[in-house]
């Protein structure tokens, strides 16, 4: 049974250890020793080196006592700001933990790692039978998959991989999710005295804008997104702006799509810069790819039979956002992400559900113990076939 006390304890533990993005240090010391006195098998990997970090990815493995599919466990330790200081607050009333309201929770995403120490200690405590289990928690995933990117994989090798970083509650299984474009821009203008001889400059500005008006921002389609998050520029009102930067994206489940779009505001800009007669350097990045798993794979069956064991209905979605899931994916570890109840997440308003919090634990003990006996079960099913 999922202790529930030391649960929702050991998720206020978490929360309150300061982990922003490249510096997990502290909390992977904390999640090592963790893990280690679970029984697993533990290492950190050099992805602190290569990304500037504090720390690299912790990977651990729990060796197991019988054969079935190698399975693997991820989170992300990293929390977008504000996050020092969290201070956590239980809401008995409405059954929910949140933050005092001047941080994030951070749910997003220690709700998934408190879940899966959780569902390892209910495995062992029981003395459940399991094939070998493995376990990421990844450095830097807010802002780029940066720990997914540089992960170990030659430490890796499990079959599965089950991402818990969803907002949905348990019993959600994303089995699609889009690839991302990064825009960066740079349009370099001609200074001039704005009141004296403005019709001497050339304004990034204007650049800028003539571009953006006559660009398809926001919701394409239905798979299809972009949008202009960052523009910075400009010196002095008196100066006609000079230089501007711009940083953008798009997304789609179509990487079909994804060109068109990314191709359409690339195109975009070199109008209005050919139109004002400014210079413009832009660079385009594919900071990952999509993923789609049919809802006939194995895996998605293997996780709504888990969700069924806990009376609970699976349900497979898709998702506009990108995670470690996309990354684990093109490094050919088939993966989906779970739904762990976290909500209103990256807002000073995040909370979860404690029911959830529970729930996702219990999904983990549930996933290990299908994992585990269905090649045993599937095995008998095709040999009566045979027969």
């Amino acid at each position: 049974m999922v202790n529930k006390q030391r649960l929702i304890d050991e998720f206020l533990e978490l929360v309150q250890i300061d982990s922003p993005s490249s510096k997990e240090g502290k909390v992977a010391q904390v999640l090592v020793k963790k893990l280690e006195e679970i029984g697993c098998e533990v290492i950190i990997d050099n992805a602190g080196e290569k990304t500037g970090g504090e720390t690299g990815n912790v990977i651990a493995t729990l060796k197991g006592n019988r054969s079935g599919k190698k399975i693997l466990f991820s989170s992300h330790m990293d929390t977008v700001s504000p996050s020092i200081g969290v201070k956590p607050i239980i809401d008995e009333v409405n059954g929910i933990i949140k933050s005092d309201g001047t941080t994030v929770l951070g749910s997003d995403d220690k709700a998934g790692i408190a879940a899966i120490l959780e569902g390892l200690r209910n495995i062992k405590e029981n003395n459940i039978d399991h094939a070998d289990i493995q376990v990421v928690f990844s450095i830097w995933e807010e802002g780029g998959l940066h720990g997914a990117k540089n992960l170990d994989y030659s430490k890796i090798d499990a079959e599965y991989a089950f991402v818990l970083d969803s907002g949905g509650s348990p019993g959600e299984i994303i089995v699609k999710a889009p690839a991302q474009d990064a825009i960066k821009v740079k349009i370099t203008g001609k200074p001039a005295h704005a009141g004296l001889q403005p019709e001497n400059g050339v304004s990034a500005i204007m650049v800028a804008s003539r571009a953006i008006e006559n660009m398809k921002l926001l919701r394409i389609d239905e798979e299809t997104t972009a949008n202009i998050g960052i523009v910075k520029g400009g010196i002095a009102t008196n100066i006609v702006m000079p230089e501007l930067e711009i940083v953008a994206e798009a997304r789609s489940l179509s990487e079909e799509k994804l060109d068109a779009q990314t191709n359409h505001m690339v195109e975009t800009f070199k109008n209005a810069d050919k139109e004002f007669g400014a210079e413009i350097e832009i660079e385009v990045k594919r900071a990952y790819g999509p993923f789609n798993i049919d809802e006939t794979d194995e895996i998605v069956q293997l996780a709504k039979k888990a969700f069924s064991n806990m009376n609970i209905e699976g349900k497979t979605a898709s998702t506009g956002g990108g995670s470690d899931t996309n990354i684990l994916n093109k490094n050919g570890i088939k993966s989906v992400n779970l739904g762990i109840g976290m909500k209103k997440a990256h807002t000073l308003e995040e909370y979860i559900a404690i029911e959830d919090l529970i729930n996702s634990a219990v999904m983990v003990g549930e996933i290990i113990y299908i994992s585990t006996s269905i090649n045993r079960i599937w095995g008998t099913y095709f040999l009566r076939i045979k027969l």
